[in-house]
């Protein structure tokens, strides 16, 4: 069974709580004043604008302090070369909450190809450049330069997904734990409800944060282990190796060697586990993973050994069940990175008083009429829940949010819809999404209580669906039912993915589907077409995408409409050839699509797709030294080969595929024909072919374009030296 939690609304309130509750979250002393405070015991500081609506982290964060009894300020996206936007609301008493806001601040601020982004959909008028890059870092110097000793709490995507050391795609290095670098206090992962409302409550008692070091769900810096918790190398749970025991190696800050190559090298099954005890062996016995923690190889380990840094990442993902994940530790230098295993899911009624908040549902008054792009996609669609157990590698919802779903009672699903009706300036009577980080998960669980408990499985649908997964679509049926049936409301549209997988194994769901919530055309991903790619996003194959759009294509014609699914497609996703491009780009040729929006492979901090990325191994089966390499598509011009092809069809692209397709001894797809990809060269295209060049211009070309390297802390491209001409 799940470990059992204390109900977030059952804590002794705060003294505060007598004050009444604030229309908006003060961003102002002026606010203050109205409000009756003389000080703010909680200053949440974002990236983000702030919009009073709970699918906004501040104010679902805010607003959930508040019901606890706190004076919660809001301090967005403030001027970060200077303290003063940092004290514009005094001193907090309690502590200040950091986050980089929504989105993570590098994939905010620059596309796939490392550009940069000229807007920001989280700012008023779309206006890029208000949040510096890594905000996590830069505010929560900030804020200790203003309050020096005032405690700081970092959360939210970016610090949680940059929990441990981890490869970034923008300095192509690998970083150390955001922890260290940013010197907070504490880091909350994933969902911050449960863990935050703990930890502020002991604040609030009067204990030092630093002695908070045991709450599901924070990471600390410690200099040893918890006392009572017994410690397991992480190269003996993946058997890569047998493992000496060594005699209570964590009882000091000295560090065995975790996983040389040479213990990685010897592929033997038969290693079982190591466990030092560290306490009285008379004691009750207890499950396998409680009290019990894993040693990581250290941040100096992985930085230099890319085999190490794939089994890390391992590793990490297969402790991130909250039912059996056991604490994770990684030396820094003469320090460790504490991370507790994840907080227990919220329940239905716990997500329900979350939601159930007093939102005012728009922007803060202070932005006037400035449009923010972010509030107007969602100020109509209602998140029904949260966690994803589909797992695809790429993605960051399961390291976030997890794959235990967490869903709300469709009453309070009704009631925010009425909300929306009745509170939104210029609702329409449309529902522009009824969904989450999937749209048909919603109350599908694990039927095994134990299992779902106990499972370490990284994905509940791949390579199959799991036999002990609900795959039953009914309450979300009935949800659509009633949620059309209210009074105001002409449609309730589905904007979130479909998980398709999922969705065939009820044709019902798939039915009620087509005739009711599409707006002629359904947006589903099924990523790629051959079984190299998917294998490693952990996505099904196509015979399920057909299965599907059979589905849709019958109910649609049953409904009396014309309907379209558009699938989503990624390029130079790790484990993709160009070949298995070609075959994708010939796929959509055939069927007839042309793509205008196309996503090149994004290696986000922590995901699985990201550490094949960096390191070229496979981290979804054991990882050693002798594991076969994977092919990566790396720098400008594989990437953008891989980019171009889903864009077979556009003009700028020809001469890319056409290079691409000559130095792949490809040239049988030129051509005009049906089994041809692009055309040969027009005569106006030979006539504009540039000059040759004169001997040496070309060598001289390629080495000054070499002696440049992208640098996301200038925002610009920064000249490094060269040893020799072309490297």
């Amino acid at each position: 069974m799940m470990p059992k939690a204390q109900d977030i609304f059952t804590y002794p309130k705060y003294w505060a709580e007598c004050y009444e509750k604030a229309p908006f979250l003060p961003m102002s002393r002026k606010e203050m004043d109205q409000l009756g405070w003389d000080s703010c015991d909680i200053i949440i500081v974002s990236g983000d604008a702030y919009v009073d609506h709970p699918s906004f982290g501040m104010a679902v964060i805010g607003r959930t302090l508040e019901a606890q009894g706190y004076r919660v300020g809001i301090i967005a996206q403030p001027d970060w070369n200077s303290v003063d936007d940092f004290q514009r609301l005094g001193k907090p008493n309690l502590y200040f909450g950091v986050t980089a806001g929504n989105m993570d601040s590098m994939i905010n601020a620059y596309t796939a190809d490392r550009r940069i982004r000229k807007d920001d959909a989280y700012t008023p008028n779309n206006v890029g450049g208000k949040r510096p890059d890594r905000a996590t870092l830069v505010y929560t110097q900030r804020c200790k330069q203003a309050f020096k000793d005032v405690p700081v709490i970092i959360g939210g995507i970016e610090a949680s997904l940059r929990r441990i050391a981890h490869y970034d795609y923008w300095s192509d290095k690998v970083r150390r734990s955001v922890l260290p670098d940013s010197k907070a206090d504490l880091l909350i992962f994933g969902n911050a409800e449960r863990p935050l409302i703990e930890v502020s409550y002991r604040i609030a008692q009067g204990e030092d944060i630093a002695s908070i070091r045991d709450v599901r769900g924070t990471a600390v810096m410690v200099k040893d282990a918890l006392p009572e918790w017994q410690g397991v190398d992480s190269t003996t749970l993946d058997k890569p190796g047998k493992i000496e025991a060594k005699p209570n190696p964590y009882l000091s800050t000295e560090v065995t060697t975790c996983g040389s190559k040479e213990e990685i090298n010897t592929d033997n099954d038969e290693a079982k586990p190591v466990v030092v005890q560290m306490h009285n062996p008379n004691t009750k016995k207890k499950k396998p993973w409680e009290n019990v923690y894993v040693q990581l190889p250290a941040y100096e380990q992985v930085r230099a050994d890319r085999t190490l840094y794939a089994h890390t990442s391992r590793i990490l993902h297969q402790e991130t069940n909250p039912g059996c994940a056991r604490a994770l530790m990684q030396r820094h230098a003469d320090r460790f990175v504490w991370i507790n295993p994840p907080a227990i899911p919220l329940e239905t009624n716990e997500m329900d008083g979350v939601f159930d908040l007093t939102y005012a549902r728009i922007p803060h008054p202070s932005y006037g009429k400035a449009k923010i792009p972010a509030y107007d996609m969602i100020k109509t669609s209602v998140n029904i829940m949260r966690g994803c157990f589909g797992g695809c590698t790429f993605c960051s919802i399961t390291e976030h949010e997890g794959r235990i779903i967490q869903s709300r009672s469709e009453d309070s699903i009704i009631k925010e819809i009425e909300e929306i009706r009745d509170k939104v300036p210029g609702f329409t009577g449309v529902i522009s999404d009824l969904g989450g980080p999937t749209a048909n998960m919603y109350k599908l669980k694990c039927k095994s209580p134990k299992a779902e408990a106990t499972c370490r499985r990284l994905s509940c649908v791949w390579p199959d669906i799991c036999g002990h997964m609900e795959t039953n679509h009914e309450p979300t049926i009935n949800l659509y039912r009633r949620a059309r049936d209210l009074k105001g409301i002409k449609k309730v549209l589905i904007a979130s993915g479909v998980r398709y997988d999922i969705a065939v194994e009820d044709p019902r769901y798939v039915k009620e589907l087509a005739k009711h919530h599409v707006g002629g055309y359904l947006k589903i991903a099924p990523e790629h077409t051959e079984e190299g790619p998917l294998s490693k996003m952990m996505k099904p194959g196509m015979g399920t995408y057909y299965k599907f759009k059979e589905l849709f294509d019958k109910y649609s014609k049953e409904a009396g409409k014309e309907q379209y699914l558009i699938p989503y497609f990624i390029s130079s996703h790790p484990g993709t050839t160009p070949l298995d491009m070609v075959n994708l780009a010939m796929w959509l040729k055939r069927n007839k699509f042309k793509l205008d929006q196309v996503q090149n492979f994004y290696p986000s901090p922590m995901a699985t797709a990201t550490t094949m990325y960096h390191t070229e191994h496979n981290p979804l089966s054991k990882v050693t030294y002798k594991s076969a390499k994977i092919s990566i598509a790396k720098g400008d011009k594989a990437r953008r080969l891989q980019r171009a092809l889903l864009r077979y069809h556009a003009p700028e692209n020809f001469q890319t595929i056409r290079d691409g397709l000559k130095a792949l001894g490809l040239s049988k797809y030129i051509g005009r024909g049906p089994e041809h990809l692009v055309p040969p060269p027009s005569r106006d295209e030979l006539k504009r072919k540039p000059a040759a060049t004169k001997p040496g211009q070309a060598a001289a070309s390629k080495h000054t374009k070499s002696q440049f390297k992208f640098d996301p802390r200038k925002n610009q491209k920064s000249r490094i030296k060269t040893n020799k001409p072309g490297r």
